[in-house]
């Protein structure tokens, strides 16, 4: 079965004899977190230092998701790497892919998803936590950087599904951020429309706790690329204001 391996990695998988699927399966590595044990099997993350490069080698076996085209299942880190291959031909800022491959072998099915490390980056959320003690103008730039985000993910017509905080990473400073997105399973394309953009925004909006009102119309102005003070701008905070509040109604 042929592995995906990319270009840009290749030279350094071979210099660590990295470069077949039974070889990262063989790597003993101490997980970063629990074992997902949903979906009738077993899925866990790891992170492989390879001389200055860092990635995150992701291995799962059974682990599936299904859905109309996949009745029977496929392991979710197949979904994955292929969202994250379309990102890229769409241009969308996310992770980087370095290396993908599949095994079918007696009724086990495995995958392994392994991605360049976000080293130097900051998810918004851990971002949150400080976000006091930023300037303003970082603040601003970290809300207009993901604003920029989500509209260069709904131009190219995809709904990311899991639009966290915690998946959003920014690098950068007041003179201006960078964002990209990780954690893919979900995205599908827009086939609502609006009601699929504010779903998203919504998504992030009410996790978006240190931010006030005139933080959420920043976001939204340059979602938009409209004027603060426009109508439309208004009209769409207003919507997503009382999306937020039948949320927590229920």
């Amino acid at each position: 079965m042929s592995d995906f391996i990319a270009d840009t990695d290749r030279a350094l998988l071979v210099r660590y004899g990295l470069t077949d699927f039974e070889a990262l399966w063989a790597l003993t590595l101490e997980a970063v977190d629990e074992p997902n044990m949903e979906r009738g099997g077993w899925s866990s993350v790891y992170r492989l230092d390879l001389g200055e490069c860092a990635y995150y080698l992701k291995r799962q076996s059974n682990h599936l998701t299904r859905s109309l085209c996949k009745p029977l299942g496929e392991p979710t880190f197949t979904r994955e790497f292929r969202n994250i291959q379309r990102y890229q031909t769409l241009g969308i800022p996310a992770l980087h892919a370095a290396f993908f491959g599949e095994r079918h072998s007696s009724g086990e099915r495995r995958a392994i998803l392994m991605t360049r490390a976000l080293d130097g980056w900051d998810d918004l959320y851990t971002l949150y936590q400080g976000w006091g003690a930023l300037s303003p103008a970082h603040r601003e730039a970290l809300i207009r950087a993901s604003a920029e985000l989500a509209r260069a993910l709904h131009a190219a017509g995809q709904l990311h599904g899991c639009f966290y905080p915690k998946h959003i990473f920014l690098r950068g400073g007041e003179y201006g951020c960078e964002a990209r997105l990780i954690d893919l399973e979900k995205t599908r394309p827009l086939l609502f429309g609006r009601r699929d953009r504010v779903k998203d925004l919504e998504t992030l909006i009410r996790r978006a706790d240190p931010w006030n009102q005139g933080d959420v119309i920043t976001f939204v102005a340059t979602y938009l690329d409209m004027p603060a003070d426009s109508a439309t701008v208004a009209e769409w905070v207003a919507r997503l204001v009382r999306r937020i509040q039948d949320k927590e109604a229920r």
